[in-house]
């Protein structure tokens, strides 16, 4: 079950550091008019086994938050994308209006050509296929040495509309391969090694060689590895106090064509957004996310989708609702496990985090809000903000016990904050999210 899994995250993590309106029935195909879509970035490669009731759950729970559909990232060695593939189409045909499209993982397996026309072929007409321009959406993990490959498909498929994640070219080397894509994924959704912030800069250079091709945007809420065992051995921390306002932030600068959240369930790698189920986490990784529910992150995404959709921030809250995450344990109580601060970096994960419990609230009016560590209260401003969306950070202080957050005149009480060192023997990277 976890071979692939492992090869997935594995590459996953090797591209990190190289970065630097809604559908209207479920018939509607996308086209080069403005309209923007939010899709997740779903691991198939986990999925063995996995129920249609589970499908159906994830499409229903994706949907409500206001996901447009579902990046499928399969490998070709994993003979149960013969059932999961079609249960995942099967799922997102039966939710009007919700779309996925094939993300062929090319740095984790080798596909062949024929078998790539087939999957295409296999699915071109279901109803649940994201089609631009009436051909179908398939994209990929890396891959631009298989790039000469995708004329066969074509001509196999009858076309397709190609928009790949080729990350380790850069945008400068995505723009010398026009003739080949029809846009281009960025999987650049993190800081890089050694830098506590993200820019836009490669978000702006991929708009600037695309033109009027595609351009869709990576986004994340957070990145931890820890992985060892089985030939595998990755251990990094990217810098995510406040990363999951500070890229939607960026979103609504871009207004890229599309929005491309990593992910659904990569759990591997921390940057899940929903509560983890626990026969899909890769062995080793429990011990960083078994009690780290992330499902929270979804909530504020109402909002900003519909920011991003409409093109300004000025748009109806849907609710006044508020996220918080934090990690349950000060970044010095104990060993760092040799976490790097971002893949290739040198220094120690410690100085890329701050000692901080980090929120986002939706409200119609700025206002203060109000965290308790272990009973002792501090009352805070925001920091930062877009329209009504607003960002605090309240540090530990060497105070420790359970966290609640209370704003616009609601509480919640998540897991404690402890001096005691985790039981692996070093710091958890990972952040536990609550929603309030």
């Amino acid at each position: 079950m976890f071979s692939t899994l492992s090869k997935i995250l594995l590459a996953a993590g090797l591209m990190a550091r190289q970065a630097t309106s809604a559908p209207t029935s479920s018939a509607v195909e996308a086209r080069q008019d403005g309209q923007r879509l939010v899709f997740a970035h779903y691991m198939v490669g986990i999925t063995s086994g996995q129920t249609a009731e589970k499908w159906r759950a994830d499409v229903a729970e994706a949907q409500a938050a206001g996901i447009d559909g579902f990046a499928l990232n399969a490998g070709a060695q994993d003979n149960y994308n013969d059932v999961q593939l079609p249960l995942a189409y099967e799922a997102a045909a039966s939710a009007p209006g919700f779309k996925v499209f094939i993300s062929f993982d090319q740095a984790a397996s080798s596909w062949s050509p024929d078998q790539v026309a087939g999957r295409v072929n296999q699915f071109r007409d279901s109803p649940a296929q994201f089609k631009i321009n009436g051909l179908p959406v398939v994209s990929t993990f890396e891959g631009p040495n298989w790039a000469d490959n995708w004329a066969q498909v074509r001509a196999a498929t009858g076309g397709v509309y190609l928009i790949p994640d080729w990350s380790s070219l850069g945008p400068q080397g995505v723009a010398g391969r026009l003739d080949i894509i029809d846009g281009a994924f960025n999987w650049g959704a993190w800081p890089n090694a050694n830098s506590d912030q993200i820019t836009t800069d490669a978000d702006r250079q991929y708009q600037q060689v695309l033109g009027d091709k595609s351009y869709m945007m990576g986004v994340s809420p957070y990145f931890y590895t820890n992985i060892h065992g089985n030939g595998w051995s990755k251990n990094w921390y990217s810098s995510s106090d406040s990363l999951w306002f500070d890229r939607w932030k960026q979103v609504l600068e871009i207004l890229p064509d599309y929005v491309q959240i990593i992910t659904w369930n990569d759990y591997g790698e921390s940057s899940y957004i929903n509560e983890a189920t626990p026969a899909q986490i890769f062995p080793g990784a429990e011990i960083y996310v078994n009690g780290f529910n992330h499902k929270a992150f979804q909530f504020v995404l109402p909002y900003f989708i519909s920011a991003y959709k409409a093109g300004t921030a000025n748009v109806p809250l849907p609710a006044e609702r508020a996220v918080a995450w934090y990690r349950t344990t000060p970044k010095n109580v104990c060993s760092d496990g040799g976490t790097v601060w971002g893949q290739g970096g040198a220094q120690s994960a410690t100085l890329g985090t701050q000692d901080v419990v980090s929120i986002i609230a939706l409200s119609n009016s700025r206002r203060d809000i109000t965290v308790s560590i272990g009973g002792a209260s501090s009352t805070v401003s925001p920091i930062d903000s877009f329209g009504s969306a607003y960002y605090y950070e309240v540090p530990f202080n060497g105070r420790t016990g359970p966290v609640t957050v209370s704003a616009g005149g609601r509480s919640t009480t998540g897991p404690e904050i402890t001096n005691s060192c985790p039981a692996a023997g070093r710091v958890n990277f990972n952040a536990v999210a609550i929603q309030v």
